[in-house]
């Protein structure tokens, strides 16, 4: 008889201590779930605790049985329907907080994914800006390497035009030493048909004068 009163006593404190222990796991899912994961390794204790739980109780509603005197048979029957209620009332808070735990994770887990979306968003308006900023700058680049040709062209072209100019400048400048020396020889051209004329009608001024003169002498 003191066995069974031992072995009551110690199944009585057992059923408190796995009734606090399931409390308290119930209690971590509604405040410290962070992930499914944990939500599911919990929920795996408790199971185990519930499991050791209606062992106890099936124990101690055996001792009840056991019992020689009615009024202990009766007080512990009713302790065990007492110890039912409270794990029925523990398993419908395991599952409110289960319930309440995956819609706070969910909750979480859509906020998660709007901000990824936000920042992967972010991320390619960056990265098409980098993009039509490196696209500018490919153009700008291509442009200013367009004008640097031009310009190299233009420079070419007017070195051209630059030679071309000094070449015609020395032709000119032969020219105007052409021209020069041809004024020159037609001004003593000139010059000298001046003379020549001059000479010629002092020759012929002369001649008649000769021919005069002898015609005279002849004729007086």
């Amino acid at each position: 008889m003191a066995d069974d009163d031992v072995l009551l006593k110690v199944c009585q404190q057992e059923i408190v201590k796995l009734d606090l222990k399931i409390k308290a796991f119930v209690q971590d899912v509604r405040q410290s779930v962070n992930s499914l994961k944990d939500l599911q390794t919990i929920n795996v204790d408790i199971r185990n605790l519930i499991h050791q739980y209606k062992q106890q109780l099936l124990t101690l509603e055996k001792l009840a049985y056991e019992q020689d005197a009615e009024d202990d048979k009766t007080a512990l029957l009713k302790e065990v329907e007492n110890h039912k209620k409270q794990l029925y009332n523990n398993q419908i808070s395991l599952r409110q907080a289960n319930l309440s735990c995956k819609s706070k994770l969910e909750i979480a887990e859509k906020e998660h994914l709007l901000e990824n979306n936000e920042s992967t968003r972010k991320r390619n308006i960056e990265a098409e800006t980098s993009e039509t900023i490196t696209q500018n700058l490919m153009k700008t680049c291509k442009m200013l390497s367009d004008q640097v040709e031009l310009s190299k062209d233009t420079l070419t072209t007017l070195a051209s035009s630059s030679k071309q100019i000094q070449d015609t400048n020395e032709e000119l400048r032969f020219m105007t030493g052409l021209i020069h020396n041809s004024k020159n020889l037609l001004t003593k051209y000139g010059r000298r048909e001046c003379t020549d004329k001059l000479l010629i009608c002092l020759a012929l001024i002369f001649f008649f004068a000769t021919v005069l003169y002898i015609v005279m002498k002849r004729l007086f």
